[in-house]
C-alpha cells in the first residue's frame, strides 16, 4: 500500500457508501433494514484489516502477491488493450505473441485459482487507478453481496430469527476478516452465498428460474475456478437438502415418516454423482488423485508452520497431527477426529499467537453454543430434530463434510482458521434455527401473557 491509497480509499469509501444507501430500501425490509449498512461496513473493515496485517504483521502474503501480479495486467491494458483483454480472457496458462511478453512477468500466469484471482484483481483495478485498497473493498462488495442473497434466503426460511442469523452470516469475526480482502476467499463465500440462493429459487421456490440458471452458473464457473472443492463439498448436502425439502411439503405424517429416508438416499446419490462430474479431470480434486492431494497439502503446510522464517513472523506451532490418509476409505476412521479438529479447534490452549487468540476466543463461543443446543434438547432428541429439518440437515451436513476435508488437508491452525470460513454461516445457522425450539419456560410465558393486559389498561 502507499500513498494513493491513502488519498483514493475514502473518496471510493464515500462513493461505495452512497451506492449502498441509494439500494438499501430495494434489498431489504423493515427488520434486515437496520443490519445492511452494518454487515458492509464489517466486509470494509476486514478488507483493509487484511491488507494491513499482512503488511505490517506478516511482512507480505498472497493477496500483496495476487495485487503486484495484477499490474502487469493493468500495465498491458495501458500499452494495448487487445493484449490486456488477451491476457483477461486467456485460461490455458498459455501465451502467444505479444502476449508472451506480459505472462513471462507473472508467476501465477499458469496456476489457474491464482491466475484466476489476478484476472479479477486486473480486472478492478482499471476503474480505481489499480490502488490496492480500493480494490480490496471491491472484492468485500462481491463477498457481501453473495452474503446478503445468502442471509435474505435463510430469512425466508425461518423470518423471525432474522437478528440471529444476521450475526451467523455477517458478524462472525474469521469470515469477515479473511472473507473480505484481496483474496480466493472473498470471491468463494460470496460465490457460494449466491449459488445457494439460486439453488433455492430454481429447485424450492422455483421463482425466477432464468435468472437462477444464470446466477448457478456463473457462481459454479467461480467456484471451479478458484476452489473447486467447496463446490464439490456443496452439491451433495444441497441436493440432500432439496429432496428433503419436498419431502417435507408432504400433508400425511405416515406417509412423510416413509418418505424422508428414500428422499434422503436419493438426494445424496445425486449429490454425490453430481460432485463426481464436477471433480472428473481435475487435476487435483479428481475422486481417484485425492489421497495424493490430501497428503500433499497436509505435509507442505504442517511443515510451513514449523518453519524458522514462519516461526519469526509468529505463524510457528501451530502444526497439528492427523493420521496418513490414504485415500476415501480412510475417511470414517478419520471423521472424528477431523470433525473435532475442524469446527472445535484451535483449543485455548492451542493459541501461539495474536491471530490465533481471536480465533480462540471465536471458537469458544461456538463450541459453548453446540453445547448449549445438546444440553437443552438432549442428545439424541437434537439428532431427531437435525434429520427433520431439510434446511438444518443441509447446513449440518455441508459444515461437517467441509471440516472433515479441510482438518485433513490444512495441517496447520492458520490455514485452517482461514479455509473452514465458507462452513461458519451454515453451521451457526444450524445452531440458531435448532435453538429456536426450546420451550419456552412458564416464567417468560407468565410475563408474555400479561404484557396486552398492561397495554390495554394503559391504552384504555
Amino acid at each position: 500500500m502507499d500513498l494513493k491509497d491513502l488519498f483514493l480509499t475514502p473518496l471510493y469509501l464515500a462513493l461505495f457508501y452512497g451506492l449502498a444507501f441509494a439500494v438499501r430500501k430495494r434489498f431489504t425490509n423493515a427488520l434486515t433494514k437496520k443490519y445492511f449498512i452494518p454487515a458492509l461496513s464489517v466486509k470494509f473493515l476486514g478488507a483493509i484489516s487484511l491488507g494491513a496485517i499482512y503488511q505490517f504483521y506478516y511482512g507480505g502474503g498472497d493477496t500483496f502477491n495476487y495485487f503486484n501480479e495484477s499490474k502487469v495486467i493493468h500495465q498491458a491494458f495501458f500499452e494495448s488493450p487487445s493484449i490486456g483483454i488477451n491476457l483477461l480472457s486467456t485460461a490455458n496458462g498459455i501465451a502467444e505473441g505479444p502476449t508472451a511478453k506480459y505472462a513471462a512477468q507473472m508467476h501465477w500466469f499458469s496456476s489457474e485459482t491464482e491466475y484466476f484471482v489476478v484476472k479479477v484483481c486486473g480486472f478492478l483495478g482499471l476503474f480505481c487507478f489499480h490502488t490496492y485498497s480500493v480494490i480490496a473493498l471491491m472484492f468485500a462488495l462481491i463477498s457481501f453481496s453473495g452474503m446478503w442473497a445468502l442471509y435474505n434466503t435463510f430469512l425466508r426460511l425461518y423470518p423471525r430469527l432474522y437478528k440471529q442469523l444476521a450475526i451467523a452470516v455477517f458478524f462472525i469475526p474469521s469470515v469477515f476478516f479473511w472473507g473480505s480482502g484481496i483474496s480466493k476467499d472473498a470471491l468463494c463465500i460470496g460465490a457460494l452465498g449466491w449459488m445457494f440462493f439460486a439453488f433455492y429459487n430454481l429447485l424450492v421456490a422455483r421463482t425466477k428460474i432464468p435468472q437462477a440458471i444464470i446466477t448457478i452458473l456463473i457462481a459454479g464457473f467461480v467456484l471451479k475456478s478458484v476452489k473447486i472443492y467447496i463446490l464439490i463439498s456443496f452439491i451433495p448436502p444441497v441436493m440432500l437438502w432439496v429432496t428433503t425439502q419436498y419431502s417435507a411439503r408432504i400433508k400425511s405424517g405416515a406417509l412423510r415418516a416413509l418418505a424422508m429416508p428414500v428422499m434422503i438416499v436419493l438426494g445424496a446419490v445425486i449429490g454425490l454423482a453430481l460432485s463426481q462430474s464436477v471433480a472428473s479431470g481435475n487435476k487435483n480434486y479428481d475422486f481417484d488423485n485425492i489421497e495424493d492431494r490430501a497428503t500433499v497439502a497436509s505435509t507442505y503446510h504442517n511443515s510451513i508452520s514449523h518453519s524458522d522464517e514462519n516461526k519469526g513472523r509468529g505463524m510457528g506451532n501451530s502444526g497439528y497431527a492427523m493420521p496418513d490418509f490414504t485415500g476415501p476409505a480412510d475417511i470414517p476412521k478419520l471423521a472424528p477426529q477431523a470433525i473435532i479438529i475442524g469446527l472445535f479447534r484451535p483449543f485455548m490452549w492451542e493459541v501461539s499467537n495474536p491471530v490465533m487468540l481471536l480465533s480462540g476466543i471465536e471458537i469458544l463461543w461456538i463450541t459453548y453454543l453446540t453445547f448449549q443446543v445438546f444440553r437443552r434438547t438432549g442428545f439424541f432428541k437434537t439428532f431427531g430434530r437435525i434429520g427433520s429439518t431439510p434446511l438444518v440437515l443441509f447446513c449440518v451436513v455441508f459444515s461437517i463434510l467441509f471440516a472433515i476435508g479441510t482438518a485433513i488437508t490444512s495441517g496447520n491452525f492458520g490455514n485452517l482458521v482461514r479455509y473452514r470460513i465458507p462452513l461458519w454461516p451454515f453451521y451457526l445457522t444450524a445452531l440458531f434455527v435448532l435453538q429456536d425450539g426450546f420451550p419456552v419456560k412458564k416464567k417468560t410465558a407468565r410475563r408474555i401473557i400479561v404484557r396486552p393486559v398492561n397495554r390495554q389498561v394503559a391504552s384504555a
